[in-house]
């Protein structure tokens, strides 16, 4: 247990180096720099889910939601730049539902963002949940950079692609 406890302290410490990678940064209104990502975590997780037979947004007896809730999966979608935080979230869904974790890590520059991918892979090895990662590809995007799910941020007319 202390070593659990170890490792997922040692990953939220790593927030800072992830931050640091190649990811897009934008600032919003209020003056904060945050990572920019075309499309939403939620058309992601809406394609997998649909194509896995899961429940989205499964509620928890604690009021905590699993992304995606599958017959045997408790499911986590995060984007790379949050790998770390994918971890804990995946291991409480599935104490929470019986389930077995599992963290779907969201690549949307896939030669850049791999590494984080191998690093969930080899915790996950090490503490016995199960790793996969989605591409834009998952998305079905269109020549005009729009993806099929309707309630994506990059269907909405007021928002501006990088």
């Amino acid at each position: 247990m202390r070593k659990i406890l170890f490792v997922l302290l040692g990953l939220c410490l790593l927030s800072i180096v992830a931050n640091a990678a190649p990811f897009k940064k934008e600032v919003c209104n209020l003056g904060w720099e945050h990572v920019h990502h075309d499309h939403s975590e939620e058309a992601y997780q809406y394609a997998w889910c649909s194509a896995h037979g899961g429940v989205m947004e499964y509620q928890n007896k604690d009021f905590t939601r699993v992304d995606c809730l599958t017959d045997t999966h408790a499911v986590e979608f995060d984007f790379a730049n949050k790998w770390h935080e994918s971890i804990g979230q995946a291991l409480h869904y599935s104490v929470m539902t019986g389930k077995r974790a599992k963290v779907v890590l969201i690549l949307d520059e896939p030669k850049a963002q791999m590494t984080y991918f191998k690093r969930i892979r080899r915790i996950g090895k090490r503490y016995n949940f199960d790793t996969e990662y989605v591409t834009n590809d998952i998305l079905k995007i269109n020549e005009n950079n729009k993806c099929f799910y309707q309630k994506c941020k990059c269907n909405n007319p007021n928002y501006k692609q990088k």
